[in-house]
């Protein structure tokens, strides 16, 4: 939307051909093209009225400048407006007419955290940048954006171009800087004002004055119309007129007895604060709302009256109604506040009436008299009232608070309808921290006072400036305008034709009607003197060259002493705090010597900084130094951002790296080759042995693997297990030796596994004869492998050639071989459909059924039975089968005295396989592509094994060992390499080189992918070896080290999948190999280590025994520390502020929590070997959090050691104490405490295994020694337990019960509710604890032992 009346429609309708001229638009009015003319040569600043179509000028401007930033140019051009609402209505005006590419930025948008990459982004991509002064200035100052790249620079509303508003601070920090060292490669400045004045002053001399410092400061020259008559053809202007009320006070003694009501109800509210369990900053907050909202309520009484008075209150106390939340309070100090502003409600409600027959519309006047409004008020009423004969009122009422804008609505809500069926909506500005109305209310709200459906709008400044109105017809000043600007802007809101502007004053009020009427003719008072004056040129602004900064030379990112304040409170906002400190600088000034100095958090590289100058100057001093001191040590980046921001930008952006799910699935090598025509063929054969562990009706034959390369030893030779219905089979792997195969054997070997196979995966033989077509040896790549029966005695061979060659027998060579053939004297020849045979061949045989499709083993012949013997069915009673056959399937058996055959339908293939030849190929694969470290390779395999498999075993554990082997090595690397990094920064850089992200990205640049196994083995699936290759897809692809692999399918892998094998995969080569070999996988994953550990270069020793009971903690620890300044500091709390003490506990909290869970997880993998996959991680979950580590603090009296200065810490760590004591809580682990302990408690335990680590020279035996003592009784897998709320949350999954859940805040803590409806029954519980991880772990240990208790019953 444009804020311009009879424009915006014509605008519309403008043509493409409109839009790309460089030339004014043709509808353009006179003084737009001559102010068009005005900025195209000089900078300009138009001084319009609102409606006069100030954007249209812009939009010419930037349409005339396009050639100069139109893509692909690295310049561009800003349009800044002072309220985020007007970002996106005037990139909508610049995109309804140019063709231009607009961007759109505001503080929501996470700008903060953009870095110069980011920006460029931008800037390669749009040529117009529209956004808030904040954001520019922000990218200007950290040298993201190039202020010579800028060539028009728009500044809507530029009368805030004054003091330190963003507005000035560009221009003097960056287009006067520019200006006065003789560049000219500066952007045309375009500004747009309404009002040349914002001031609250009635001398309209002062006015050139103020004009000529906007100028000077903007660097251009006003243009305005020589009087309102060139306007007036297309602008409506209102008339302004007074409207006096005379000022009627409540009587002295009601309004003292209200007044003393809510005094009363503040200190009894405050009182009561004293018997909660509340902190200190919690207690002064509430407080604070308490006396906030007495004084708004004094207000109203004051100004609107007792019935307004009681709708404020009653409104802040509606439950429904989060207007007011008068900053952040939580849930419970919310409560607090409403429940006070109900009281004060009632208190109110005790002098009005009551009743039916009583309503506030009965007796306008009579209320004033009785104090229920104010003659101010009832003013209002009347004058609205007066205009009930004008048709479709608009009317805008203008007050100065959120809350007349509330009440008002609520009045004239219950009174208006009554007269004139006028709907009232209100609109108060957000900016206020006093209210909660969205952005697209408003709007909408607008657009139904547009569209006619509301009549009112009772608002704060916010319509002044910012969203378009266009329908007004009736301005009501309710409360008197505070400046001129605000005059100008909210008169301008007037905009229909004979509108009226009223302003309401009290009679008498001389010096407000005063002020008022200079403000009427103040705005040709400004004409008249940006007239006077238009040939004066603008002066240079005074040099502030002598104003201190600090400029950074590779980037030209600069900080000034007006900025270097806000600086050092953002950097320390980033340190890492907790909810009993929150970090910020302190300062020291000494006003009679001129020194100042500022004392940093503990966790800053920079502890403290000095600084001597002007006293008015010395807090600026003070931090720009920090600032400088802060970059030197690379706190501040170049960009002088601090360092958490930099790299919380570089964690965001490789969250954004892409990953395709869809993956390869590698086929090995070995088992792949070229069908050649050398007459012989090399096969090293392993003989596959099966021995059940029960008896089986059939024998298990040993079966022969002939591969064409020699495989490694632990695949050659090994074993593993299968199991079925009836038991497990053992089967062993061993190499018999390399046979040398002539064509002819190689191609009845192919045929007979092809055969076999395809019949027993297909259940028919229909695709069969496909299969074997073009099985005569041929060029091209395809899976060449032999899996051939083997004889029984290995006496003259290890093939059994005559079963592999059955597969060719046809009836001529079954008669050639069998005329003269005796089994125990039964042996006689068979007619079949292809022929004679002899009944010693269908002796275990496949035999095929053409008339149905089925294939049915066989072990001999039915002599008992011929085609004339009876069949008995139920359907249809008894028949021959000569009868059967020709009326189920039209046969006519020819040889009816021929015997039947004894067999049955060959059995359904099912996966009894829990390890195959063919994955472990996988796992040998990868295994070659890892130089320097050999594991056996059934570790590999278990560690790209997912549990989708089902297999007997999976990665779980070994990615749980290496996952904490992962954190312990980076944590220590660094620890020692990143030795001014603060715990925050560490734990930034920490997530980011091992978050799923980069460990799926590294895994991948090292195609670990192909590798993992993901899915069950489906035996349909199987690819049948020796079949043509174009029955499957055999794609080549190169390993990182240039070997070849094969790429069999595609498939869906999660990138967690991935990221998950490569921290098995440490885990597998750790467990093997030791920490050697899982460094040399990570280094060749990606991830580089250098365990070489340095001394770090400590302060000078301070004196610990004055500080904490150095011996008492020696003799706990069972250790003696060489440093003792490293106890001290793992005791420290961030917010015991002394100088003697450098740092806090952070750091060391950082290094210990890796050391401990790579202690605590190593000790359990290596102590319970044989445990399932995924109990290591249920254990490490149960014995490795803050919890466990707590309740061991609390158990060695560590509370009484630790150094803070936090009265809510002291609080919650008592209580903790008291709870715990009395609790019979035995061990360390698990998830059975019922107590919120102080995160700070479970972080101590880290910090001192990070003490003794340090101390040791990176000792980590020395450290369990330690430490394993103080956890008591370490967790076992019959002692683990789940956590609560997974235990539940599985068993409703399996179960299929319904689970739900409701949180939230009462009386001061958290409470949570959770519900399981279990077929007819449901259980339900609602926890409270202090903290709310805390309430959700007991209400669902609760409904889980109330549901496990009655699910055996049920």
């Amino acid at each position: 939307m444009l804020q311009m009346t009879m424009d915006a429609d014509v605008m519309e309708t403008e043509t493409v051909d409109q839009v790309v001229s460089a030339s004014p638009l043709q509808f353009a009015r006179s003084y737009q093209v001559e102010a068009l003319d005005k900025a195209i040569n000089q900078n300009t600043i138009v001084f319009l009225e609102t409606g006069s179509g100030k954007t249209l000028i812009a939009i010419m401007l930037l349409r005339n400048y396009a050639y100069l930033f139109r893509k692909p140019s690295p310049s561009f051009s800003v349009f800044l407006v002072p309220q985020v609402v007007l970002v996106t209505q005037q990139a909508e005006a610049l995109k309804m007419h140019t063709d231009l590419q607009v961007g759109t930025y505001w503080g929501d948008m996470g700008v903060d955290f953009w870095d110069s990459s980011t920006w460029k982004q931008q800037v390669d991509k749009y040529e117009v940048l529209v956004m808030t002064p904040a954001i520019l200035l922000g990218a200007l100052r950290h040298s993201f954006l190039n202020f010579s790249m800028i060539k028009v620079l728009i500044v809507d509303e530029c009368h805030h171009a004054r003091g330190k508003h963003p507005y000035a601070c560009i221009m003097r920090e960056f287009y006067h800087k520019e200006l006065n060292s003789g560049t000219s490669d500066l952007p045309r400045i375009f500004g747009m004002t309404a009002s040349l004045v914002k001031t609250k002053g009635e001398n309209l001399d002062s006015y050139w004055k103020k004009i000529h410092e906007l100028e000077t400061l903007m660097n251009s020259k006003v243009y305005t119309c020589e009087n309102e008559a060139v306007l007036a053809g297309f602008v409506p202007f209102s008339t302004p007129r007074f409207k006096f009320y005379q000022h009627i006070e409540i009587s002295n003694n009601k309004r003292a007895s209200l007044v003393e009501k809510l005094k009363k109800l503040t200190m009894k509210h405050c009182l009561s604060l004293a018997t909660l369990d509340l902190k200190s900053h919690t207690v002064d907050s509430i407080k604070k709302r308490l006396s906030k909202i007495e004084s708004t309520l004094t207000y109203c009484l004051d100004d609107l009256g007792i019935l307004l008075a009681q709708k404020a209150a009653q409104s802040l106390s509606a439950s429904q109604n989060d207007f007011f939340l008068w900053g952040e309070l939580n849930m419970f100090s919310l409560t607090l506040v409403k429940k006070f502003c109900s009281d004060a409600s009632q208190a109110f409600l005790a002098d009005i009436p009551h009743g039916r027959d009583w309503s506030v519309v009965s007796n306008i006047k009579g209320n004033v008299e009785v104090g229920l409004l104010t003659s101010k008020t009832v003013c209002l009423v009347e004058t609205l009232l007066g205009y009930s004969s004008l048709e479709n009122i608009r009317c805008i009422i203008f007050v100065d608070r959120v809350i007349t804008a509330i009440v008002l609505e609520s009045l004239l809500a219950e009174i208006l309808p009554n007269c004139n069926n006028w709907k009232t909506k209100y609109v108060a500005g957000n900016n206020s921290g006093l209210q909660n109305q969205t952005r697209k209310k408003q709007n909408e709200i607008v657009e139904d006072f547009r569209k006619g459906l509301v009549n009112i709008i009772v608002a704060t400044s916010i319509l002044e400036e910012g969203l378009d109105v266009q329908s007004c017809n009736l301005v009501i000043r309710f409360d008197p305008v505070s400046n001129i600007c605000s005059f100008i802007q909210s008169r301008g809101r007037a905009r229909m034709q004979n509108s009226d502007y009223l302003m309401m004053v009290e009679s008498g009020d001389l010096l407000t009607q005063s002020r008022l009427k200079k403000y009427i003719s103040g705005g040709k008072r400004m004409r008249e003197e940006s007239l006077h004056h238009s040939l004066v040129p603008c002066p240079p602004l005074p040099d502030d060259s002598d104003e201190l900064f600090f400029r950074v030379e590779s980037t030209g990112a600069t900080v000034t002493l007006s900025s270097s304040v806000s600086l050092i409170y953002h950097y320390c906002s980033r340190l890492p705090s907790d909810e009993y400190f929150k970090p910020a600088p302190r300062f020291d000034i000494n006003k009679d010597l001129g020194i100042c100095t500022l004392y940093l958090p503990k966790s800053c590289p920079v502890k403290e900084v000095k600084a001597q100058a002007n006293s008015k100057v010395l807090k600026h001093i003070v931090c720009l130094e920090a600032c400088i001191q802060l970059h030197e040590v690379g706190a501040l980046s170049d960009h002088l951002v601090p360092d958490m921001v930099v790299a919380e930008t570089v964690a965001q952006k490789l969250e954004k790296i892409h990953y395709n799910t869809e993956q390869p699935c590698y086929f090995p090598p070995e088992l792949v080759s070229q069908f050649s025509a050398q007459p012989q063929t090399t096969y090293h054969f392993y003989l596959i042995r099966m021995a059940p562990n029960s008896p089986r009706k059939f024998h298990l034959n040993d079966v022969l693997l002939g591969t064409r390369v020699e495989l490694e030893d632990d695949i050659g030779n090994t074993g593993f297990r299968l199991e079925d219905h009836k038991g497990t089979i053992a089967v062993t792997l061993s190499y018999v030796g390399a046979f040398h195969l002539t064509q002819e054997e190689v191609l009845v070997c192919r045929r007979f596994q092809i055969t076999l196979f395809r019949v027993l995966l297909d259940q028919s033989v229909e695709n069969l004869m496909e299969a074997l077509d073009g099985l005569h040896l041929r060029d091209g790549v395809a899976l060449d492998y032999l899996l051939v029966p083997s004889t029984y005695s290995h006496e003259t061979s290890l093939i059994d050639w005559a079963v592999i060659r059955s597969v060719n027998l046809t009836c001529h060579k079954a008669l050639e071989k069998h005329l003269n053939c005796s089994t125990n004297g039964a042996s006689r020849l068979l007619h079949t459909k292809d022929g004679l045979f002899c009944t010693c061949v269908v002796q275990n045989a496949l035999v095929y059924t053409p008339h149905n499709g089925y294939v049915y083993c066989t072990n001999g012949i039915l002599n008992n039975l011929n085609a004339k013997s009876l069949l008995t069915k139920r359907e249809t009673g008894d028949k021959t089968y000569i009868e059967y056959y020709e009326k189920r399937h039209g046969i006519n058996l020819n040889f009816v005295d021929e015997p039947l055959l004894n067999g049955r339908h060959i059995f359904t293939l099912h996966n009894y396989l829990h390890m195959t030849k063919k994955k472990k190929e996988k796992a040998y694969n990868l295994k070659k592509s890892i130089p320097e470290v050999n594991i056996p390779t059934i570790k590999v395999l278990e560690a790209i094994t997912t549990k989708k498999c089902q297999d007997q075993f999976h990665l779980e554990s070994l990615e749980t060992l290496g996952d904490s082997f992962l954190k312990y090595a980076v944590c220590q690397q660094l620890f020692q390499h990143c030795r001014t990094h603060h715990e925050g920064l560490l734990s930034t850089k920490k997530d980011g080189m091992i978050s799923n992200v980069m460990l799926c990205k590294l895994g991948c640049e090292q195609k670990l992918q192909g590798f993992i196994r993901n899915e069950c083995f489906e035996p349909k699936c199987w690819m049948v070896p020796g079949q043509s290759s174009e029955a499957y897809t055999l794609v080549n692809d190169t390993l990182p080290e240039s070997r070849n692999i094969y790429v069999t399918s595609r498939r869906n892998l999660k990138r967690k999948s991935v990221a998950d094998v490569v921290e098995s995969l440490i885990g597998a080569y750790l467990s093997e190999g030791g920490e050697l070999a899982a460094l040399l996988f990570m280094n060749w994953v990606g991830i580089k280590i250098d365990f070489t550990t340095t001394k770090i270069e400590r302060e000078s020793l301070i004196q610990a025994e004055k500080l904490v009971n150095v011996d008492y903690m020696e003799s706990l620890l069972k250790y003696k520390f060489e440093d003792k300044s490293l106890l001290v500091e793992a005791l420290t709390h961030g917010s015991y502020m002394i100088p003697e003490i450098p740092r806090c506990y952070q750091r060391l909290e950082f290094l210990g929590d890796s050391v401990l869970d790579y202690l605590i997880t190593k000790h359990l993998y290596d102590k319970y070997p044989c445990m399932t996959p995924g109990l290591l991680t249920d254990m490490r979950s149960a014995s490795v959090n803050n919890e466990c580590y707590a309740q061991v603090a609390v158990k060695a009296n560590l509370d009484k050691h630790i150094l803070h200065a936090s009265h809510d810490l002291h609080k919650h760590i008592s209580r903790t104490v008291s709870e715990f004591e009395r609790s019979s809580l035995q061990s360390t682990f698990g998830w059975e405490s019922d107590v919120s302990f102080p995160k700070v408690l479970g972080d101590v335990i880290e910090s001192l295994a990070g003490a003794i680590f340090v101390d040791s020279g990176y000792n980590k035996g020395v450290v369990f020694a330690s430490i394993k003592p103080l956890l008591g009784c370490m967790i076992t897998p019959e002692t683990v337990k789940l956590h609560p709320v997974r235990e539940l949350t599985e068993l409703c999954q399996k179960a299929q019960f319904e689970l739900s859940k409701a949180k939230g805040f009462k009386n001061g803590e958290a409470y949570f509710t959770v519900e399981v409806k279990a077929k007819e029954m449901s259980f339900a519980h609602t926890a409270e604890a202090s903290d709310k991880k805390m309430a959700k772990k007991l209400a669902y240990k609760q409904v889980l032992n109330s549901l496990t208790e009655s699910l055996p019953a049920s």
